[in-house]
């Protein structure tokens, strides 16, 4: 989908380039009209530049307030609809009977926007032949929507500015948008047709001649402002009234009109001489009252409109007012305020029902009925029946409410009659707003059959009033007490709530600022672009579905003051396993740890220095099995006592009833669930009349859910915390102190770097030390291994392998290995505390012990390939212990029974004579294979080494295949490295070469650029 990113920078590159007309066929419903970063760029190119603005008005229609952002919502962007002429329906659409006059399409976007503006600007034919991707097997392919409306306009106004070029007149958005508007052929036979067509279907030699009339007139764009008088906020750009309760008095509107020349426009040769009286219109005068002139100059001027909807019936209506030139009224409207007015019916019946009978369609037909929902109602269940009619029939049927900064609520069902039937409906509402219900029979359904279709529509509100409809539980014990009533009329009260989800919270571990190249991210105003990059760490314990989330800007894309937001998911090997922008989606993820590198644009370092800190929620779903079903109690105290559960019950209007939700029981919350997460689901008070026994038990899929959390607490102590063990508590305070002291020191030496050459040798002195101070301690000698295996920068590999097989050996001698085997060779009492004590000291010893023979033997092995034949001295600390490796041969060389040799100049003798050779490898080997199990991906490599060291290969490549696929962690370089010499000394190229792709894939050397 498109992304704000890419859409500011075609708006840099139209600039760039010196374009005139730009087009966009993308667009999505808006929380505000007329706002955003992106409209705000918008504006600055077709102020400042000139730059003449197409976009599609949307394909969400047939109801009203559907017209998308930015072609329908914002000002300085022409939107366009969609028009069928009988001449495409007979050709393009191959229909059996073309309609007898051009129609907008059924799907087509209708307005008005939520601050009153019409919405749509034209129509133009919205359907083309257009070239497709070679994969569809075709070279075009018949496409329609409003997606081809708009080109198709594009190209008309393309052929005005051809015209106007070649005549030489100044070419300006202003102009242009006036003429093709006062030039249209209006669709339709009301006024209230304009809310679905615009000024209806753009006629471009007309609008040539208009221009060509008003070259000498100057260009200027008429803004309107429009407040409620006496209310300074909002401002909107149209009236619209949509509820009941400001349908029931007349009101008085404050209308300012401020004309707006082009960026570089002379003050004193345009903008002070600028002087126009205008002739005021109302459409209606009884309905909407205006007065009848207005001088109007640069400065701007303001008047009062009085609208009175008492005496209207109920239904949809619309009006204009418009100023026309007094001295050029030829040039038609050059303003219009549209006042839309949809007179909601009042539900006065209890129970509340609403029937809607004996309505009648023809291709094409749309029937609108607006209804105040009581207060109180939630849901609706509605039935659709239909008759009179042969052949089958197609329907839309919508639902829009229009609440306060939201996108509008709509509702949607497209459904074919094959013949007549009954069909039912449920849907969620809000009560106390204005309903508006569409019903459309689709434009090409039912051609060549001239029965009418006969619909009766029936709708019954219902809904259970809670006083609380977010619920959130703390993490204690107690449950969350709910209150229910229902309002209109009895209802079965049947709660249900789950937990499917959890929500962990996280900050950025690091924030970079970047200035953006100037080729392509400075904006037309001049302003550089910069970038936030922030990059958060997360771990999974296991594989898992996740879906990060930023409240803050997700699910925006135009009505946003931010430019962009990417996210990339990868792991330390820097794959991608998810991308994503505004409307993040979940990723199935392995287990493993992750980084998520978040990414923002805008040209004001102030707000991405306030994003430095921002939160963001990985969300992961719950398994089936693991979702959390909330139990629901009579009583207080019932999810401690275990009684009290409750069911259903039948609600009496006037009548409250409390109820207790339950939190989880800790046993089943989710294991990896950290302190301070939420747990996250649906809860739901109510069930559908005409839903089975069975149904209704996931609160999702019933008509009307609502948020459920639970806060994570945090974990029950351990009861071991504190309690000193028999051995610590035997020991006198200097014993445990210097104890302390050892740890310590430990520590502090396991944390020094050993990059610089200055800081190898404090490293070495320090470890020669604490030997010295602590001499044969088991996890000091680890240390100093571990120190020994993570050093890089290593010049000398052959010594730096003896300095760790002797750190190794000095691990080995220092663990009495009889009397570990002893302890694992019996079964310890869980039960016991001491023993499970000295269980965890043991399996750690053991795990020290097989580190150090594993870290031998992968040192012995890189010696080998580092020399043909040697003997290696080790010296450990004890000198009589020490000895000579042995002998050692290559891999590539054929191992046979090894000849006497006599010792090369310069080592030392040992236990071992020349004439008696041992594999200390294979030693090695043998002795690691008693403690741990060789096959798993810790210890695997050295089994590899093993077996191709005995000349095994193809063991070694199956033994090494298991350890990739069986390796929980994301793959490890080595391994396929590994893998690929395998490959390669077995000879199979053609592997080798298929396994070296995809390193590319798997191992890239960075990640992807935003």
């Amino acid at each position: 989908m498109e992304t704000d990113t890419g859409l500011t920078r075609a708006l840099i590159g139209a600039v760039e380039h010196k374009c005139d007309l730009i087009n966009m066929s993308y667009g999505e419903p808006t929380l505000l009209p007329d706002y955003g970063r992106f409209v705000d760029l918008v504006n600055e190119v077709v102020n400042k530049h000139r730059l003449i603005f197409v976009s599609s008005a949307g394909n969400s229609g047939p109801a009203l307030n559907t017209v998308g952002a930015p072609g329908g919502t914002s000002s300085s962007i022409i939107g366009v609809g969609a028009y069928v002429s009988p001449a495409m329906a007979a050709g393009a659409h191959c229909v059996v009977e073309p309609p007898s006059e051009g129609l907008e399409y059924t799907w087509s976007s209708r307005g008005p926007t939520a601050d009153g503006d019409l919405g749509v600007s034209v129509s133009a034919p919205g359907g083309a032949v257009a070239p497709v991707p070679t994969w569809t097997l075709q070279k075009r392919m018949l496409m329609n929507g409003t997606s081809m409306a708009s080109p198709c306009a594009c190209g008309g106004i393309a052929l005005l500015l051809s015209a106007m070029k070649a005549e030489g007149i100044p070419v300006s958005p202003y102009s242009v948008r006036k003429a093709l508007e006062n030039t249209s052929i209006p669709v339709g036979e009301s006024l209230a047709d304009k809310l679905s067509t615009g000024q209806g279907l753009m006629q471009v030699d007309k609008a040539h001649e208009y221009i060509r009339q008003s070259k000498n007139i100057p260009s200027v764009w008429y803004e309107v402002k429009i407040n409620r008088t006496g209310k300074s906020m909002p401002t909107s750009r149209g009236i619209y009234l949509r509820e009941a309760s400001v349908c029931q008095q007349p009101t008085e509107w404050t209308v300012l009109v401020e004309p707006k020349f082009h960026e570089g426009a002379s003050n004193l040769e345009e903008l002070v001489p600028f002087e126009e009286c205008i002739e005021l219109h109302s459409t209606e005068k009884a309905v909407v009252m205006t007065p009848e002139y207005l001088l109007l100059t640069h400065n701007g001027r303001s008047f009062n409109i009085v609208v009175d909807p008492t005496k209207l019936s109920d239904g949809l209506h619309y009006y204009e007012v418009y100023g026309v030139d007094c001295k050029a009224p030829w040039r038609g409207p050059i303003f219009r305020i549209p006042v839309t007015i949809t007179k909601p019916m009042i539900v006065k019946t209890r129970p509340p029902l609403v029937s809607f009978t004996r309505m009648s369609f023809l291709p094409g037909h749309i029937e609108r009925r607006y209804v105040e929902v009581p207060l109180g109602a939630s849901w609706v269940e509605a039935t659709m029946r239909t008759s009179g009619f042969d052949t089958a029939r197609r329907f839309f049927i919508d639902t829009v409410q229009i609440c306060p900064l939201q996108r509008p609520i709509k509702w949607e069902s497209v459904v074919t009659f094959s013949s007549p039937y009954a069909k039912s409906f449920a849907f969620p509402v809000v009560g106390g707003q204005t309903m508006e219900l569409t019903v459309a029979q689709f434009w090409s359904s039912g051609i060549g059959s001239h029965e009418t279709a006969i619909i009766d529509f029936e709708i019954v509100f219902h809904g259970i009033d809670i006083n609380k409809e977010d619920i959130m539980l703390d993490g204690s014990e107690a449950p969350v007490r709910i209150d229910a009533e229902a309002v209109l009329a009895s209802e079965k009260l049947v709660p249900a709530a789950i937990l499917s989800e959890i929500r962990v919270p996280y900050r950025p571990v690091d924030a970079k600022l970047s200035t953006l190249t100037t080729d392509r991210d400075k904006l037309p105003s001049g302003k550089q672009t910069l970038a936030l990059t922030l990059t958060y760490k997360f771990k999974l314990e296991d594989a898992a579905n996740i879906k990060p989330q930023i409240p803050l800007l997700n699910n925006r894309i135009y009505d946003t003051k931010f430019e962009s937001q990417f996210y990339v998911i990868s792991d330390a090997n820097k794959r991608v396993y998810a991308i994503g922008d505004a409307y993040p989606e979940s990723s199935k993820l392995p287990k493993g740890e992750y980084n998520l590198q978040l990414y923002l644009r805008h040209d004001n370092v102030q707000y991405l220095e306030k994003m430095k800190q921002l939160v963001l929620f990985i969300v992961r779903k719950l398994d089936d099995k693991d979702v959390i079903r909330l139990n629901f109690f009579s009583e207080p105290d019932g999810p401690v006592m275990g009684n009290g559960a409750f069911k259903s019950t039948v609600l009496v209007p006037g009548k409250k009833e409390a109820i207790y939700l339950g939190p989880p029981v800790k046993d089943k919350l989710p294991k990896n669930a950290p302190q301070g997460s939420l747990l996250l689901g649906a809860i739901s008070y109510g069930k559908l009349s005409f839903v089975g026994l069975g149904e209704g038990k996931n609160p999702k899929k019933n008509p009307i859910s609502y948020q459920v959390s639970y806060i994570v607490p945090p974990n029950k102590v351990d009861e071991d915390k504190g309690k000193g063990s028999s051995s610590t508590s035997s020991k006198t305070v200097s014993e445990r102190l210097e104890e302390e002291v050892r740890d310590a020191k430990i520590k502090v030496f396991a944390s020094l770097k050993q990059d610089l050459d200055e800081e190898c040798s404090e490293w070495k002195k320090l470890s020669i030390s604490l030997k010295a101070e602590y001499p044969n301690y088991t996890p000091l000698l680890a240390k100093i291994l571990e120190g020994l295996v993570s050093k890089s920068n290593v010049e000398d590999k052959i010594a730096h392998g003896e300095d760790i097989i002797g750190a190794a050996n000095e691990v080995i001698d220092s663990i009495d290995t009889e009397e570990l085997a002893k302890f694992f060779s019996l079964k310890s009492d869980p039960e016991d505390e001491e023993a499970e004590k000295i269980k965890k000291k043991m399996e750690m010893t053991r795990d020290q012990l097989a580190e150090a023979l594993y870290q031998k033997g992968l040192a012995i092995s890189d010696i080998e390939s580092l020399e043909d034949l040697t003997w290696i001295y080790v010296d450990v600390s004890d000198s009589s212990k020490s000895e000579n490796i042995g002998y050692m041969e290559t891999n590539s060389k054929v191992r046979e029974k090894a000849e006497p040799v006599a010792a090369p100049e310069g080592t030392k003798g040992g236990k071992y004579a020349p004439g008696g050779q041992q594999d200390l490898f294979e030693e090695n080997f043998k002795e690691l294979r008693k403690w741990v199990d060789v096959k798993s991906s810790k210890y695997g490599t050295l089994l590899v080494i093993r077996e191709r060291r005995c000349g095994r290969l193809g063991t070694a490549l199956k033994v090494l295949n298991d350890m990739i696929q069986d390796d929980a962690d994301p793959p490890k370089k080595k391994f396929y490295e590994l893998k690929l010499s395998l490959l390669d000394e077995i000879g199979w190229s053609h592997l080798a070469t298929y396994e070296r792709q995809w390193m590319h894939v798997r191992f890239p050397p960075s990640l992807p650029l935003f």
